[in-house]
């Protein structure tokens, strides 16, 4: 019986309990009901700015319409979510929902207080809060960041920005951003972990972060900016690839604050890896139509050769050129690498394939404000219809950077409108192509002088470049004015002009001299590495004010002025940059002028041969330098001093302006002038390397020798006992061996690269004036 009862008490609890919950429920729905509410119109309250019809959009409410409490929170929401208002409620009012808000209020004036290094010009460039503006609390938040970035990148990550609300009048604030600059955090020590090829110092020099030295006042490099160090790494990475070392790797960088808090200690900690060369190059062809030894003279670099990426590149895409020479589409190049760890080589077989047959549908560009689509659209090879090649669009991508027009630029390819067909998307954001700069320079020969220049590389857009210098000295001024169109008709074909005056007084010598000169020239491409320019010019040169006894200048100035066209062309070859090896490179102008109507008749010839080179791991640079030229007039016609060579320090070190070469020289008369040669020939050769001071003091030391002469003379007023000239002694007149040895200091200091040249005349001839010391400093402001 008890066991009977304790049951029958259950099932009644459990009775019990049911009907609570369905009591529950029902009241639950009842007050579901009880908050649903009609609403027929909605009235919005607070509003000046902005339209009633958009907030009533913002609600994405229609009427008439049954809301829960739910949907009116939401609707709240969807308001406040336009971040137009500083506050949104809402409540209902029997059949009307009444939504009132509180606008954001329109910013007054944007101040900046505690900056100094940065002018407030700068700032305001970086803010997007801008009076007559609504005020966010979110732009104000980034547009504070962005300031503080900006004082990271000038090395000042302790900066803080702090922005502050002046409330006003008619719904106004006043954002004042208050800044606390703080200091500079340099980079007091760049050092490196694991390298065992190259010295720190080498690898200072790769780097485009620097240490802070003696100059930290003026050099910005030795701040610390994150983004510097990581694009270090990269350049690193690619400086080490580019010579063998294949599995280098920047294991980690470290950046360590100074207890003090003003400088950071960066280390580098590296594997480079074996130093890997080119094994067996090969070509194979999995075509049937397509010979590979047809191929095989696209492929430059042997085998032995230090491995580099890049000429792997080069050579795949002369290759594919040369497929498309042949008439071949769709041919693909891709390098299969065999690793050969004992020899430390890599055999590359060139393989021949038929790629996807993909085309190019349209180019878009955007985001070129000033430039016309037309400079952008030529930097690619192929057009709309040509096969696609993924190697040329990375090709004009980099052509399209190496403009310079750009801040960024960015190369893509995205799906067309068809399976076999691509859309290349260029976007660009346009950067100031113009420079206007003025400065100074000194050397010891002409003294200090004053320069000024502009420069617009990207006239109207077009691609056009135009520049305009002075540059003048107490005896010498220099006026210049150029313009060339680098892509005439859309094609690979320069067109340039340039007007040129030249005056000096008493420069060095007991005469003036003035000259103006214009020419006109086409260039174009004749190899990847050369090009040549055929020009027209006219030239007029006059020899004035002349103070000597000399029989030969006297007489030659008294023929007045000289007017003179002709054709011309020069040639140049340089691959110190694109050449196979990354550490040395060789570079040849050549040039000649053919005198052809006027009132000289000559061909004036200059060719400069030289290469450079590092040797022991790349802290010495070596170069050597021939240099010579000619003039050789019809007969009739002869060379005047303002026409022939004098070998400056540029050309011959150790020597005086016109302090070598033919001479007119009468003791009793007291003349001793220098008449310049019609041939000069010089053979420079000099080395560049640190002595052990701080790399970040910018001096290294130099060793130099140079070794030539100038000489031969034709002018129609030497002579003795012609009635033309007295008896005055020609020296020099033949070719007489000098040599010249020596030393320099480098120094890159803040006002401009300075260089001292000490010297010592090794080989000399009677009547040469020597000048043992010389130095060099130009500057831009």
């Amino acid at each position: 019986m008890k066991l009977f009862g304790a049951h029958t008490a259950r099932v009644n609890n459990l009775v019990r309990a049911f009907g609570v919950m369905m009591v529950s429920c029902l009241w639950l729905v009842q007050a579901a009901q009880a908050n649903d509410f009609k609403i027929n119109e909605i009235i919005v309250d607070g509003n000046r700015r902005i339209e009633t019809a958009t907030i009533r959009s913002y609600t994405e409410i229609e009427t008439p319409a049954v809301l829960t409490t739910g949907a009116v929170n939401d609707a709240v929401q969807r308001v406040r979510a336009s971040n137009l208002f500083e506050s949104v409620s809402a409540e209902v009012q029997g059949n009307r929902l009444k939504v009132t808000v509180v606008e954001f209020p329109t910013v007054n004036e944007v101040v900046f207080e505690g900056n100094d290094r940065l002018g407030s010009k700068q700032l305001s460039a970086l803010v997007r809060s801008q009076s007559r503006r609504v005020y966010s609390v979110s732009q104000v938040r980034d547009d504070a960041n962005a300031i503080a970035e900006a004082y990271a990148n000038q090395g000042r990550i302790s900066a803080s920005v702090e922005p502050r609300i002046i409330r006003r009048s008619d719904n106004r604030v006043d954002v004042v951003f208050e800044i606390v600059e703080g200091g500079v955090v340099e980079i007091e020590r760049l050092s490196f972990v694991g390298n065992r090829k190259f010295s720190d110092r080498r690898l200072r020099r790769v780097l485009n972060t620097k240490q802070a030295g003696l100059l930290r006042a003026f050099i910005q490099r030795d701040t610390y900016i994150e983004d510097r160090v990581e694009f270090d790494k990269q350049v690193l990475t690619d400086f080490y690839k580019s010579r063998g070392h294949i599995d280098f790797q920047v294991q980690s960088v470290t950046s360590e604050l100074s207890k003090t808090r003003d400088s950071f200690f960066i280390t580098f900690r590296v594997q480079e890896g074996q130093q890997f060369s080119f094994g067996k190059i090969t070509t194979t062809s999995s075509l049937e139509d397509v010979d590979a030894a047809n191929f095989e003279k696209a492929i430059k670099v042997e085998q032995g050769d230090i491995y580099s990426p890049t000429l792997v590149e080069s050579t795949i895409a002369r290759m594919e050129r040369r497929a498309l020479e042949l008439g071949l589409d769709f041919v693909r190049v891709e390098p299969r690498v065999t690793r050969n760890n004992e020899s430390l080589a890599l055999d590359i077989d060139f393989i021949l394939s038929r790629g996807p047959r993909v085309f190019v549908e349209r180019i878009d560009i955007a985001g070129n404000t000033t430039t016309l689509d037309r400079v952008i659209r030529r930097q690619f090879k192929i057009v709309e219809g040509d096969a696609l090649n993924p190697r040329e669009i990375r090709a004009s991508a980099e052509r399209i950077r190496a403009l310079g027009f750009f801040a960024r630029s960015n190369v893509t390819a995205q799906e067309g409108s068809a399976p076999n067909q691509r859309i290349i998307k260029v976007e660009v954001t346009e950067k100031p192509t113009g420079s206007l700069k003025f400065g100074a320079n000194y050397n010891s020969a002409n003294g200090v002088g004053l320069v000024a220049s502009f420069r617009e590389a990207n006239f109207l857009g077009r691609g056009q470049a135009t520049s305009f210098g002075v540059n003048t000295t107490s005896s010498t001024r220099n006026f210049n004015f150029g313009f060339k169109e680098p892509s005439l008709y859309n094609r690979d074909l320069s067109l340039s002009f340039g007007l040129d005056y030249q005056g000096t007084s008493k420069n060095n010598a007991r005469y003036n001299t003035g000259s103006v000169g214009f020419d006109a020239a086409l260039g174009f491409p004749v190899s990847e590495s050369g090009f040549l320019t055929p020009k027209f010019f006219y030239e007029t040169e006059k020899l004035t004010d002349v103070t000597t006894s000399s029989a030969v200048i006297t007489g030659e100035a008294s023929e007045g002025d000289r007017k003179t066209f002709g054709l011309g062309y020069s040639y140049s070859f340089d691959n110190r940059r694109t050449g196979l090896n990354p550490k040395a490179g060789m570079f040849l102008r050549l040039s000649q002028d053919f005198g052809l109507a006027g009132d000289a008749r000559f061909v004036r010839t200059n060719v400069k041969l030289g290469g450079e080179t590092y040797v022991r791991n790349e802290d010495f640079k070596v170069t050597a330098t021939l240099e010579g030229g000619a003039l050789n007039y019809a007969s009739g016609s002869s060379s005047r001093v303002t026409d022939r060579f004098f070998l400056g320090s540029g050309l011959f070190r150790g020597f005086a302006p016109g302090g070598l070469g033919p001479r007119e020289v009468d003791s009793s008369n007291s003349i001793n002038d220098a008449l310049g040669g019609e041939y000069y020939a010089v053979a420079r050769f000099e080395t560049q390397f640190p002595i052990g001071l701080p790399e970040e003091y910018g001096i290294e030391f130099g060793a130099f020798l140079d070794a030539g002469s100038v000489w031969g003379l034709n002018s129609a007023h030497v002579g003795s006992g012609t009635g033309q000239a007295p008896a005055n002694t020609i020296f020099h007149d033949d070719f007489t061996l000098r040599a010249v040895a020596g030393v320099s200091i480098f120094w890159n200091t803040p006002i401009g690269p300075l260089r001292f040249n000490f010297t010592d005349a090794v080989k000399t001839a009677e009547h040469d004036v020597e000048q043992n010391f010389d130095l060099t400093v130009s500057t831009s402001f």
